[in-house]
């Protein structure tokens, strides 16, 4: 089960840091790659996805996404760690 929560936390974070980048990287935004990231990086981005506001866009995306991905690869560890010690 501690494995589980730990790879659920790596994909997360994988689509968090695929849309930094394709956006980052000035991807095509009509291609249905682009759109994939996006759309799936906007749920998993919780409350973090307006944290900060700076006025280039592609900074905001870079900081925002950047630390949900932090944040899922964080609470996923922690959690993996009480699974181990709980079971």
């Amino acid at each position: 089960m501690a494995s589980v929560v730990r790879w659920v936390g790596l994909a997360v974070a994988v689509v968090l840091v695929g849309h930094v980048l394709l956006t980052v990287g000035g991807a095509n935004r009509d291609n249905g790659i682009t759109q994939f990231f996006s759309s799936a990086a906007d749920p998993l981005a919780l409350a973090f996805k307006s944290l900060f506001v700076p006025d280039d866009a592609k900074l905001r995306v870079l900081v925002n996404y950047g630390l949900a991905a932090l944040f899922w690869l964080v609470v996923s560890a922690v959690l993996s760690r009480l699974i181990r010690r709980i079971g």
